[in-house]
């Protein structure tokens, strides 16, 4: 699960969406950049890569913005832009696509990229049954979830053809090309077991220079707890408008950092050239802008939001119930997800948490897109109200005793466990007062911050959890960027998540009626080309997501991030990151 936020060129991650990574922005100013020998930035994560094979990551994908590009790419607006193709044409029927690639297009070892290389990665890795490939979600088309095909035309022309039409189809195509010339051995190679060696390749004890890349940087060193280093790619394509290759900043250090407090003593004492401004940080930050010499940018609404989510797996594995039964039973009762987003007081966790830097969030979908369904729209919401959250439980059979406690009808105590992210301050300042909250209605909370590491292995390994809040649930401008979150078989499915390749199969697993017809709108919105009509099918969705609570929304921060001022040609926005345009960075002697 690639969470966090953050780093938009890709579709959205779970590591973007666990943690936070650190973000940029700045103002665009005109100067002619020019390269500096061994000039560098100095950045900071929580998350390092479990692999560096971009398919398989679960944490630390924010490196993939520096290492790969796609057929396209989207700036800061969230506009579709060439990359690694240059044109693209489609078919008047719309089931027809021709992206002509680049002339002269290398690989980091200097090595052509080709048609070979984009039909490679999606027709034997994309598309592979026996890849876990988190790209798989955003391919499958139509109620059948077939495939598109592809082949090559000549060396600089792939046709894609696509079973139906397929509106989200050219911003899907942002997805990291990989190269065929290193990895083809990998995908027909099978171990004892009869598994691709791909699902093994580029572990994080592969040496550097033999993770090859086609993005801006190559990774140059690898120290595990400590930093990555990554340097300017120089078969990389890019050039400015002058003819000056691109980028024009020698090295990017990644260091590892545990904690967005430490994070924060670092960018305090000049170890670090940018920090992502929590809210709780913000007062601070901004008297000292002057003296720190750095500017803090407003990005806009994150298109991330805190949320929680209970789990509703009722699902056996090797003979054990997943969940204690007893608890999937409260968990699975739509009036006892409702009650518990009737009892959070959100406006306090907004004006407490986050310094009324932010608002209430409400929707899956991002304020930003044409497909929001706003509460005036027609959108529901769950204001705070303690006394309809009460009458809600006892009205599905839920008993209070003398001293307001909270017993289900057969007299078990309600008590649940809610997870967190320990290196993320937001999540360990909210749960304990959504802990306090749910005490109002008799519900005994027990917090359990862990490492981000364990958390995304409760989510995607093991799914022996209760309750999860989260920070950088993604929320995008395509609807269906976001559809591996809500089709059953997607790989971000938290809620009800189905194993993957290679994972232990699951009996008795259940998916409700309006968890299957979430599932059905995103595939109908998708193959429809009328935007009248999308807007249609994603309201509904929308209202749906809101009646049966799979996700709790709660707060909306703003997007907004320190930068030194020597660093120039940031253009941060909360909808691509910081980083998409990393190649035009450039310092000054400021």
């Amino acid at each position: 699960m690639r969470l966090i936020t953050i780093l938009h060129r890709r579709l959205p991650t779970l590591i973007e969406f666990i943690i936070a990574i650190v973000l940029v922005s700045c103002v665009q100013v005109h100067l002619t950049p020019k390269t500096i020998p061994e000039s560098q930035i100095i950045v900071s994560t929580s998350a390092e890569p479990s692999t560096f094979n971009p398919q398989l990551m679960q944490e630390g994908s924010g490196i993939l913005t520096f290492l790969y590009e796609g057929l396209i790419r989207e700036n800061g607006e969230g506009e579709i832009q060439p990359a690694l193709a240059e044109s693209w044409q489609i078919s008047q029927d719309s089931k027809q696509i021709i992206f002509n690639l680049r002339k002269n297009l290398k690989w980091s070892d200097g090595v052509p990229l080709n048609a070979d290389d984009v039909v490679f990665t999606y027709k034997d890795v994309y598309t592979n049954t026996a890849i876990p490939s988190y790209a798989k979600d955003f391919l499958q088309i139509g109620q059948n979830r077939r495939f598109p095909t592809v082949k090559k035309l000549d060396n600089w022309r792939v046709e894609f053809t696509l079973p139906q039409p397929f509106a989200p189809f050219i911003r899907t195509t942002k997805l990291e090309i990989l190269p065929a010339h290193i990895l083809r051995s990998s995908i027909t190679n099978k171990d004892s077991a009869g598994r691709p060696l791909f699902l093994s390749t580029w572990g994080t004890d592969t040496p550097p220079n033999q993770i090859i890349t086609n993005g801006p940087y190559q990774l140059e060193t690898y120290v595990p707890g400590e930093r990555m280093i990554f340097r300017k790619n120089p078969y990389y394509w890019r050039k400015d408008d002058l003819g000056n290759p691109q980028p024009y900043i020698e090295r990017i250090v990644q260091n590892t950092v545990s904690s967005d407090d430490t994070a924060l003593i670092q960018f305090r004492s000049g170890g670090l050239d940018f920090f992502q401004v929590k809210s709780h940080y913000f007062s601070l930050l901004k008297r000292e802008k002057k003296k720190g010499n750095f500017t803090i940018y407003n990005g806009g609404a994150q298109t991330g939001t805190t949320a929680i989510m209970f789990n509703l797996n009722k699902g056996t594995r090797n003979g054990q119930p997943l969940i204690d039964p007893i608890k999937s039973r409260w968990f699975n009762m739509v009036e006892f997800r409702q009650a518990v987003a009737y009892s959070i007081n959100r406006p306090r966790l907004l004006n407490t948490i986050f310094g009324g830097l932010g608002a209430l969030q409400n929707s899956p979908i991002a304020q930003q897109s044409p497909y929001y369904l706003s509460p005036q729209a027609g959108l529901p919401v769950y204001d705070y109200n303690p006394q309809k959250a009460k009458e809600l439980l006892i009205t599905a059979g839920f008993l209070y005793n003398n001293q307001g406690q909270l017993f289900d009808a057969s007299g078990n105590r309600v008590r649940f466990t809610l997870t967190a992210n320990a290196s993320n301050k937001v999540l360990q300042n909210m749960a304990p007062l959504i802990q306090e909250d749910l005490s109002q209605i008799g519900i005994q909370v027990d917090v359990n911050t862990i490492a981000v590491g364990l958390v995304v292995d409760k989510l995607m390994n093991r799914l022996d959890w209760d309750c999860q809040i989260m920070d950088g649930f993604p929320m995008t401008i395509e609807p269906n960027e976001t559809i591996n979150f809500w089709s059953p078989e997607g790989n971000w499915h938290f809620f009800n998540r189905q194993p993957q390749a290679g994972q232990t199969p699951i009996t008795n697993q259940e998916v409700a009626d309006w968890e299957q017809k979430i599932a059905d709108l995103y595939i109908e919105g998708a193959g429809e080309l009328a935007e009248s009509k999308r807007q249609e099918i994603y309201g509904e969705i929308q209202q749906l997501s809101q009646e049966y609570l799979p996700f709790i929304y709660l707060v909306n921060s703003l997007s907004m991030v320190a930068v030194r001022n020597s660093i120039q040609g940031v253009k941060h926005s909360a909808l691509s990151g910081t980083f998409w345009n990393i190649y035009e960075f450039n310092l000054t002697d400021r």
